[in-house]
């Protein structure tokens, strides 16, 4: 995009050399006249400030032209504090919350280690639907669906995405009667009915047209 005489300019052009005469007009620069601010540290601000408002890795990702998500995991272990305050703003300020892993952290039955852990990876434990609360020791998830997962948690704020997954599986069920597969009329029902005890569980069923 950036051309002269015919030929790309460089990064040290584009970038190296303007933050190096902004950054000796503010003094910006430390004892040997290199500047302290460059294109890359601004790249990790933009980062970091993504992850503490809240943007999910994927958006992080996107932004940033990262490959893989580990690569943007570090903005949120840099962030950890806002990490935490989702967590408290989803599980302990009173928000309501469904799944197998719900009576667990209402009775308090996990232990400490467990529950700093979920305090400071909150928004790395994020599903499609909601959260699994699997700890690193237990390994990955080996469930096929995370809805019948033991770690499974989910908040009202996943309810629209649980709405959207309740007609798919409506409609899949319905595909399969039309096409004689009992078994996976049984297997969308199952999931189905799953979906509805958790907007049950939400206060969520009353906005879904579903039986």
């Amino acid at each position: 995009m950036f051309v002269r005489k015919g030929k790309l300019l460089s990064n040290t052009t584009l970038f190296d050399e303007s933050f190096k005469t902004v950054c000796t007009a503010a003094g910006l620069i430390d004892a040997s006249g290199a500047p302290t601010v460059s294109a890359h540290r601004l790249r990790h601000t933009l980062g970091t400030q993504l992850a503490e408002g809240g943007a999910r890795i994927q958006t992080i990702m996107a932004i940033l032209g990262h490959k893989s998500a580990a690569m943007s995991m570090i903005y949120s272990r840099i962030s950890d504090p806002e990490v935490r305050r989702q967590y408290e703003d989803a599980l302990v300020a009173g928000g309501r919350i469904a799944g197998p892993a719900a009576e667990m952290l209402r009775a308090g039955t996990l232990d400490e280690a467990s529950v700093h852990w979920l305090q400071t990876n909150f928004l790395k434990t994020e599903l499609e639907l909601g959260h699994c609360l699997r700890l690193p020791a237990e390994g990955p998830c080996e469930c096929d669906l995370m809805l019948t997962c033991s770690k499974f948690l989910t908040t009202s704020e996943y309810a629209p995405r649980l709405r959207a997954r309740l007609d798919v599986e409506v409609t899949l069920a319905d595909d399969a009667r039309i096409h004689g597969w009992p078994r996976e009329v049984e297997r969308h029902e199952a999931a189905r009915r799953r979906l509805l005890d958790l907007l049950r569980d939400l206060d969520e069923a009353e906005s879904s047209h579903h039986g």
